[in-house]
């Protein structure tokens, strides 16, 4: 049956664009048919931690001697690698705060971003779909002085479409606290367009990938 792998990394559950358009993308994947099933998993709701030692970078054959991973830590890293490997198509909600994406993402990058298992040489997950939902509270237009502070994209970019091969499908929306900063209010109009364009993107991906 094809597997959508859902991730979310927001941590406003009630509000949350980036968690909006993941919704409509699972949504969308459900309608067409029973067979299509769903593997959720909320970075937010359920935390990874941090990587309890620097040996879990590794395979475990490239691992010192003097490097030893928990029995749990390693059981726990690869139900992420195998939740990732199972997926027909992956699509991930990837707010930036503070210009880049949030922790409890960057800690489920960390646990699948291992040279000699999924990266380094070895790519098993080359050309698989990902959708990389990016949204950002500001705007970083071009010629702008803020064109460069989306350090959240490059990210997402670099590790999942050039170390992993994945097939990267990026969908951007900005000004999203267009109705919350008075500085940003005259954008509301383009901020509400430009969510509207990127469902219909994503709604039409979730029917075509996998």
């Amino acid at each position: 049956m094809p597997s959508l792998l859902h991730i979310d990394s927001s941590a406003d559950l009630s509000h949350s664009r980036s968690r909006a358009l993941t919704a409509a993308f699972a949504d969308a994947w459900r309608a067409r048919g029973p067979e299509y099933t769903v593997v959720r998993r909320d970075l937010h709701v359920d935390q990874l931690p941090h990587l309890e030692t620097s040996a879990l970078h590794w395979a475990a054959a490239d691992r010192t001697p003097e490097e030893s991973v928990a029995p749990e830590a390693e059981a726990l890293r690869q139900q992420v690698i195998d939740e990732l490997l199972s997926a027909d198509v992956v699509v991930v909600g990837a707010p930036l705060y503070n210009y880049t994406v949030p922790s409890t993402l960057k800690a489920w990058i960390d646990r699948v971003h291992i040279p000699g298992v999924l990266t380094g040489g070895v790519q098993p997950l080359a050309g698989k779909p990902v959708v990389t939902i990016v949204s950002r509270g500001g705007t970083y237009d071009a010629g702008t002085p803020t064109e460069d502070w989306d350090h959240g994209s490059p990210v997402l970019h670099i590790v999942l479409g050039t170390a992993l091969g994945m097939k990267l499908y990026p969908v951007t929306v900005s000004a999203t606290l267009a109705d919350r900063l008075p500085d940003l209010a005259p954008l509301a109009g383009h901020a509400a367009a430009e969510f509207a364009d990127a469902r219909t993107t994503i709604e039409r991906l979730a029917t075509t990938l996998g």
